[in-house]
């Protein structure tokens, strides 16, 4: 299992909207009642626990699911294989045979619990004896909808600024150049680093990652998406007009973004052919996932690591990952109440950091650490960090930055036409069908009126 969420955001925004545009009426049964169920820490299991969505299984998965099933006692685990397909998971819950617990997308949340497809975990909590503030506050929030808690978060995923620093050295720029402190020094570094040959792109000056990373200009330039309260869109406020305007101007001045995407497509991203170790990207936010493939692929890449960095200068990072969620219609509650909770304790954790650091030792690699979405674990990883040298050890230590400084958009429940509505306008304007105050207003009209019904709707239900 990666340290983090890899799924592209505009990937996860289709099949959401997909699967409960499909299913979503059938789902709406009402959040079953948890009074009755025996969540207390020392309450005997048995039966079956099915598990949705938890796969990609390595030895961080393992070593945690070890001391899982010790906790469950007699409970035998049945791990359904394949990604969490929601279509699947809501047909499931539809027809009264769910799973028993299931891994999905933090941003996922929202929707299935205003659909009543997951239960609040507020009993299971308080039972379990979990505890809530070692998390993330992120990740919390974004599992939180209405004050109620719906999902246990496991696994943070932060951005980095991600850089070749050779290309950098012969352009005459630096890091600080492209880290978004500085929007227009950024647009200069992207223009210096960018090449071409007879209109042909050769070297992507700057990659700005749209559309899934339009939030984080966004929240860079002052702004949130949406409300605290997940109540209001904003995506047609100034500041994100702006931050997108000038995040789709870095393709524009290299030929637009179709050059820009079929070029950066070609690229062997997850091998040593990747764009940075043969030098064609010069800089862009990444996942921090990332650097350990760079290290494992390509140690000797001329890299540089920054955070990404507000225009104040300030480090900030989107937060995404995924949840544990009990699915309502569970058969075994109680034991995915424990399985949640052993699975992301700092005990288990450990044991996870300890099963990778063996497997990275047997390698001759360094163990870059693991963002689990439990700040303590994190802090307790943090000091079991291997060291690989520079360009490294300044990664590692961004990614600790940028886990500290963490923002994300609050669970709501229309989460998934919310997400929709937004990338359809970036992609508008990305392919030149719209300009981007028009896209966000049409965007914004779309998602507010999405908002309102459903917030209408499940407090109709309360």
């Amino acid at each position: 299992m990666r340290s983090g969420n890899s799924k592209a955001f505009s990937g996860l925004i289709l099949v959401s909207a997909a699967a409960i545009a499909v299913t979503g009426c059938a789902v709406g049964t009402g959040q079953s009642e948890t009074a009755d169920i025996d969540f207390s820490s020392d309450a005997e299991l048995s039966g079956t626990l099915s598990v949705m969505g938890f796969s990609g299984v390595d030895e961080v998965a393992t070593s945690r699911m070890e001391l899982a099933e010790d906790a469950l006692g007699e409970v035998t685990v049945d791990l359904i294989e394949g990604d969490l397909d929601l279509q699947q998971f809501l047909s499931a819950v539809a027809t009264g045979s769910p799973p028993d617990i299931v891994y999905a997308d933090r941003d996922q949340i929202g929707s299935l619990a205003a659909r009543g497809a997951v239960l609040p975990l507020e009993d299971c909590i308080e039972g379990e004896r979990i505890d809530t503030g070692q998390f993330v506050q992120a990740a919390i929030d974004q599992v939180t909808l209405d004050d109620e808690v719906y999902g246990i978060p496991e696994f943070n995923t932060v951005q980095l600024t991600m850089a070749n620093a050779d290309l950098l050295s012969a352009a005459g720029v630096t890091i600080e150049d492209v880290n978004g402190s500085d929007w227009e020094a950024m647009s200069a570094a992207n223009q210096a680093l960018t090449k071409s040959d007879g209109g042909r792109l050769n070297v992507i000056g700057v990659d700005s990652k749209l559309p899934e990373f339009l939030p984080l200009w966004a929240k860079a330039n002052g702004v949130d998406l949406i409300s605290e309260d997940g109540r209001t869109a904003q995506l047609d406020a100034p500041e994100v007009v702006e931050a997108l305007e000038w995040a789709v101007s870095i393709y524009d001045d290299q030929g637009g973004f179709s050059a820009v995407k079929a070029y950066r497509d070609s690229a062997d991203f997850f091998g040593e052919g990747n764009q940075f170790a043969t030098g064609v990207l010069g800089a862009m936010p990444m996942e921090q996932w990332y650097v350990n493939v760079l290290n494992d692929v390509s140690p000797d890449a001329p890299m540089a690591f920054d955070t990404v960095r507000d225009r104040n200068g300030e480090t900030l990072a989107y937060a995404s990952g995924s949840a544990w969620a009990i699915p309502a219609g569970s058969e075994n509650p109680e034991a995915a109440c424990r399985w949640a909770r052993v699975m992301t304790s700092i005990d288990a954790w450990q044991a996870a950091a300890e099963a990778r650091i063996e497997v990275r030792e047997g390698e001759g690699k360094p163990f870059t650490g693991i963002l689990t979405g439990n700040a303590q674990a994190d802090e307790m990883i943090s000091g079991m960090v291997t060291s690989g040298g520079e360009p490294w050890d300044t990664a590692v230590a961004k990614m600790y930055e940028a886990n500290d400084a963490t923002f994300s958009m609050p669970a709501n429940p229309a989460d998934a036409e919310f997400e929709q509505a937004l990338q359809d306008a970036v992609n508008a304007v990305l392919n030149g069908q719209a300009e981007p105050a028009e896209a966000l207003a049409s965007a914004q009209e779309t998602a507010q009126s999405a908002l309102d019904e459903a917030w209408a709707d499940l407090e109709s239900r309360d």
